[in-house]
């Protein structure tokens, strides 16, 4: 499983959705960046694709 952030359309901290909404905190601001800090805590519930406006984040499952 992989969780992807396209950084050409992600905000960033003033948006933040992401990091606000995920119930297991799979994200994390750092360096002025949203990033994917716990990749193996997903569960797959997509709230975070669900959540960005911006359509940056893809969540795929191998």
């Amino acid at each position: 499983m992989s969780v992807v952030i396209d950084y050409d359309k992600c905000k960033g901290p003033e948006c933040a959705e992401c990091v606000n909404t995920c119930p297991v905190e799979v994200f994390e601001i750092q360096d002025d960046k949203v990033v994917v800090a716990k990749e193996s805590d997903c569960t797959l519930c997509m709230v975070c694709v669900d959540v960005c406006p911006t359509d940056a984040i893809t969540v795929k499952e191998d």
